[in-house]
C-alpha cells in the first residue's frame, strides 16, 4: 500500500536515518599504540620476570636476616624405662629372704628453652652479602627493562604485518578481478576473431595463478593474526596507519652512544661485573672464620632454670681445599662477567647499526616503489589502450598488470619494513618502554615491592597490602 505524499525515495531516507541511529557505533580503529599497551598489559612473560624480580628482592632481605638474632624456642620431654636386675637376698640378711628379680623404673622429664645466636663480626661477609644481593637485584630490573622492549617491539611488528598482510589480500583480490576483466575482454576479443585461443588461454592461467596467490594471501593473513594475537592478547580489529613515528637521532653514532649508555643487556652485565667483584671478596672473607654470640635459658619440669651466655670465635683450619675452590671459582665468575660485558657492548651496538642500515634501506626502498608505481602505473594504462588498438597482446596486457601489482606489493613491504625499523632502532637503544614512548598507561614500579622487603620485617602492612594487590592481579 502506498501513502500519499510518502515518496519511495524519502522513505528509504528515513529508513537509512533511522538505521543509522539505532545501529551500535563501528568500534573505533585501533592504533599502534593501542596495541602497544594492549601487549604491555597482557604479557603473561612480563608477569613471569616480574616475579622473578620479586624473588630476587627477597634475596636482600634474607641477607639483611642473616646480621639479626636468630631466637629459637624449644619444648622437650623425655620418657625414659629403665630396666634392673635385683640380686637375691638370703634369709637372715636384713630385707630377706628375697629371690632374685626384675624391676622397671619409668621417668619423665621436661624442659623449655629459649636459645638466641648472633653472628658479632664476620669479617664483612655478610655485608658483602648484602650488597651482592642488591646488585643482583638492579641486574634483574634490567633484564626485565629488556624483556619489556621485546614484548614492545613484538607487537609493534604484529601491527605491521597484520596490516601488510590485510593490504595484500586486498591487493589480490583486485587483481582477480582485473584479470577476470581481461578473461572477459579476451574471450570476447576471441569471439570476434581478434586473437588467438592462445591469448585466452594465458588470461586463464594467470586468473588461476592469481586465485591461487590471493588464497596464499589470505592464508599469511591468518597467521598474522595469530600472531597478533599472541602479542598482544587481543583481536586485531580495524587497525588505522601509523601517523607520527618516534624520533630517532640524527645518525647512527649517536644512536650508538645513546645505546652505549642506556641499553639495559649493558646494565645489566655492569651489575653482574659489581656483583662477581662482592662475591670474590666474600669467598675470601671465608678465610678469617666469624665471632658467634649466644645466649641460652632452660626451665625444667621442676621449675629450675639454667641460663647461659657464650661467645665463640671459629676459624677454619683445613677444609679439604673447598674455601680456596670456592675463591678460585668467584674469581672465575668475575672474569666471566667481565668478558661478557665486552661481548653484550659489541652486540648491542652492533644490532643499533644493523637497525639502523634496516631503517636507511626502508626508507630507500619505499621512494624506489613510489617511482616504480608511478611508472608502472603508466605503462599498463598505456598497454591497455593499445592492446584495444590491436598493437598489444593478451600477455602484455597482463604482464604489465603483474609488473604494477609486484610494484603496490613491494611498496607495502617496504612501508612495513620502516615502521619496524624505527621501533628496532629504538629497541636497539634501549630506549622501547613505555615511559620514553610516553604511552600514557599505569607502569609496573620495580621498587614498591623491594622497599616493602628490603629491610627484612617480620610483618610488614606495605608488604601484604602489595601481596594482594598481586594476588588480586593473577588470573
Amino acid at each position: 500500500m502506498t501513502v500519499p505524499g510518502f515518496r519511495p525515495s524519502r522513505a528509504a531516507a528515513v529508513l537509512a536515518l533511522v538505521l543509522g541511529l539505532t545501529a551500535p557505533a563501528a568500534a573505533p580503529a585501533q592504533t599502534l599504540a593501542d596495541a602497544l599497551v594492549a601487549a604491555y598489559e597482557n604479557s603473561n612473560l612480563l608477569e613471569q620476570n616480574r616475579a622473578l624480580l620479586r624473588a630476587a628482592d627477597e634475596d636482600v632481605a634474607q641477607a639483611v636476616a642473616a646480621l639479626r638474632p636468630v631466637v629459637n624456642f624449644v619444648a622437650r620431654a623425655e620418657a625414659t624405662s629403665v630396666l634392673t636386675r635385683q640380686s637375691a637376698i638370703p634369709a637372715g640378711v636384713p630385707g630377706g629372704p628375697r629371690p632374685a628379680r626384675d624391676v622397671r623404673t619409668n621417668d619423665l622429664q621436661g624442659s623449655l628453652a629459649v636459645s638466641a645466636e648472633l653472628t658479632v663480626f664476620d669479617f664483612g661477609r655478610n655485608r658483602l652479602g648484602i650488597e651482592a644481593a642488591k646488585g643482583t637485584v638492579l641486574a634483574t630490573r634490567q633484564a626485565l627493562v629488556g624483556l619489556e622492549q621485546r614484548v614492545l617491539l613484538n607487537a609493534a611488528a604484529a601491527f605491521m604485518d597484520v596490516r601488510a598482510a590485510r593490504s595484500n589480500v586486498d591487493l589480490r583480490e583486485a587483481n582477480v578481478r582485473l584479470i577476470t576483466q581481461e578473461l572477459r575482454a579476451a574471450r570476447d576479443r576471441f569471439e570476434v576473431g581478434e586473437i588467438t585461443r592462445t591469448d585466452v588461454a594465458i588470461a586463464e592461467a594467470r586468473l588461476a595463478g592469481a586465485r591461487s596467490q590471493l588464497a596464499a594471501a589470505q592464508g599469511e593473513l591468518t597467521v598474522a593474526r595469530e600472531a597478533y594475537r599472541a602479542a598482544t592478547g587481543t583481536e586485531p580489529g580495524q587497525l588505522r596507519a601509523p601517523s607520527a613515528l618516534p624520533r630517532l637521532p640524527a645518525n647512527v653514532d649517536a644512536a650508538k652512544a645513546i645505546a652505549r649508555d642506556r641499553h639495559p643487556s649493558i646494565r645489566q652485565a655492569q651489575f653482574e661485573v659489581e656483583v662477581g667483584d662482592l662475591n670474590l671478596a666474600r669467598a675470601a672473607a671465608q678465610r678469617q672464620g666469624q665471632v658467634v654470640g649466644s645466649a641460652n635459658l632452660t626451665v625444667d619440669q621442676d621449675r629450675r632454670d639454667r641460663s647461659s651466655l657464650s661467645l665463640s670465635y671459629s676459624r677454619p683450619l683445613y677444609t679439604g681445599g673447598q674455601l680456596p675452590s670456592l675463591e678460585r671459582q668467584a674469581r672465575a665468575q668475575r672474569d666471566a662477567s667481565r668478558s661478557n660485558l665486552h661481548q653484550v657492548t659489541v652486540e648491542v651496538l652492533e644490532t643499533v647499526g644493523r637497525s639502523w642500515s634496516d631503517l636507511v634501506v626502508a626508507s630507500a626502498r619505499i621512494e624506489a616503489s613510489d617511482r616504480q608505481i608511478e611508472a608502472a602505473q603508466t605503462a599498463f594504462e598505456g598497454v591497455q589502450q593499445e592492446a584495444e588498438l590491436g598493437a598489444r597482446t593478451t600477455l602484455d596486457v597482463l604482464n604489465a598488470e603483474q609488473e604494477l601489482l609486484d610494484a603496490r606489493a613491494a611498496r607495502i613491504s617496504a612501508e612495513t619494513g620502516r615502521v619496524v625499523a624505527v621501533y628496532a632502532v629504538l629497541s636497539s637503544m634501549g630506549l622501547l618502554t613505555v615511559e620514553h614512548l610516553n604511552l600514557g598507561i599505569p607502569v609496573y614500579d620495580p621498587e614498591a615491592y623491594y622497599n616493602a622487603v628490603r629491610s627484612a620485617p617480620a610483618r610488614s602492612p606495605q608488604g601484604e597490602q602489595l601481596d594482594r594487590v598481586l594476588r588480586r592481579l593473577q588470573p
